[in-house]
């Protein structure tokens, strides 16, 4: 079992950035692989960024990359989402989650979630 808290959500202007964090507690965290996915209102929940249990891989969703960064910290059981030139079409509730198998962009995949953090991009 882990538990996995969100925070730094809020409400930033078009061309910003953003960082958003996932800490983890319970399991090892080195265990697992850590991804960050965002609903937005009405649509379907949607893969936005995965990272594996060292850090020397990842992957996005086309739609952010370039302008979206995932990484981690295993030493403080966190994964970060640094978010720049953000877009309103940003704007979701970002969740993070884990998975014990590298499972990529396939929400099915991951076994636990956080609640969640919301974005909101201004135009």
């Amino acid at each position: 079992q882990v538990q996995l808290v969100e925070s730094g959500g809020g409400l930033v202007q078009a061309g910003g950035s953003l960082r958003v964090s996932c800490a983890a507690s319970g399991r090892t965290f080195s265990r697992f692989v850590m991804g960050w996915f965002r609903q937005a209102p009405g649509k379907e929940r949607e893969f936005v960024a995965t990272i594996n249990w060292t850090g020397g891989i990842t992957n996005y969703a086309d739609s952010v990359k370039g302008r979206f960064t995932i990484s981690r910290d295993n030493a403080k059981n966190t994964v970060y989402l640094q978010m720049n030139s953000l877009k309103p079409e940003d704007t979701a509730v970002y969740y993070c989650a884990a998975a014990l198998r590298w499972v990529g962009p396939t929400k099915e995949g991951y076994d636990y979630w956080g609640q969640g953090t919301q974005v909101t991009v201004s135009s």
